[in-house]
């Protein structure tokens, strides 16, 4: 084999040697690529996933805003005219609760749907200010709300029920289901924190107008259980689905406590209501500003609730 020879097959040798680099190259240069793209695609699902669940939420904090205000302006409506049983009680203009100058105002700050990832945050603050709430649960079964339904009773405040499922459809389908629901909540409470509770607050209110059931029926089975429960004169606003700024909130509940001996205020305790965690500091600042009490609810309490029983 001549010289000549030998560099040609030099070459051709270098020429394969240089498609295979340039082969592994760009397998390389693929497989970096697709793991890229894939850990963007991931990154990416997961956001939309994120958002999506947020949306969700919303949705479902929009129905449950829907009936809040559905119950408070049916406070003087059709559910006391179509069951005989009930009477509607109009808490906002109840003349033996307005305030004159020389009462000293009551205010109970009532927080629904915890535990949840701001329930912590909330009983920091409150404690900060040596305050008490009312805190009314629904039913979670990890670490953290254990330790949370545990914290509220430990630290001086009232715990009550808000339903097991907050499941509107579940709950009042039937006296079968509300009382299955019902038994659920108060035994998990009771196994957490070694107290039978007898406080209640019905989802959307005692007005709400989308029950199966009719109220009165659970109203008395409420009162057979020495169960008594609460509705609100006050609403926060924070169940809106359009966020409402802590300032909105504030002046929402302070513009109604300076009217009421007893407010009884509705707020939520809900991973998404960060503005009501933030106005809490400075509404507990302008309501003891004002000189008025702020109180856990006990067997003291007044009374406000939408609808009850009539006593005729």
């Amino acid at each position: 084999m001549n010289e000549t020879d030998n560099s040609e097959q030099i070459i051709k040798q270098r020429q394969k040697v240089g498609r295979v680099h340039r082969m592994k190259k760009f397998i390389t240069g693929f497989l970096v690529f697709w793991t890229i793209f894939s850990i963007i695609a991931v990154i990416l699902l997961g956001i939309f996933s994120y958002h999506l669940y947020k949306e969700v939420k919303d949705l479902n904090l929009t129905v449950r805003t829907m009936l809040e205000k559905e119950s408070s302006s049916s406070k003087n409506k059709s559910k006391a005219s179509t069951d005989s049983d009930l009477k509607t009680n109009d808490v906002t203009s109840d003349v033996e609760n307005l305030a004159d100058e020389a009462d000293v105002r009551k205010v109970y700050l009532t927080f629904d749907d915890g535990p949840s990832s701001n329930t912590g945050k909330i009983l920091d603050i409150l404690d900060d200010y040596n305050v008490k709430a009312t805190f009314f649960v629904n039913g979670r079964t990890d670490d953290h709300s254990k330790k949370m339904y545990k914290r509220i009773v430990d630290e001086g405040h009232t715990i009550g029920m808000h339903s097991y499922t907050h499941n509107y459809s579940q709950v009042y389908a039937s006296l079968s289901s509300f009382k299955s629901d019902f038994f659920r909540i108060q035994q998990l409470i009771y196994d957490y924190t070694g107290v039978k509770c007898n406080l209640y607050r019905f989802p959307g209110g005692s007005s709400n107008q989308v029950s199966a059931t009719d109220m009165s029926t659970l109203i008395r089975f409420l009162n057979k259980e020495n169960v008594r429960y609460f509705d609100w004169n006050v609403a926060s606003g924070d169940a809106t689905t359009n966020e409402l700024s802590s300032d909105e909130i504030i002046e929402n509940v302070m513009k109604d406590v300076v009217k009421y001996k007893t407010s009884v205020v509705l707020m939520h305790d809900a991973a998404t209501k960060d503005t009501t965690v933030k106005a809490l500091p400075k509404l507990i600042q302008k309501i003891q500003g004002e000189g008025d009490l702020i109180l856990p609810i006990d067997d003291d309490t007044r009374l406000i609730q939408h609808v009850s029983l009539s006593t005729k």
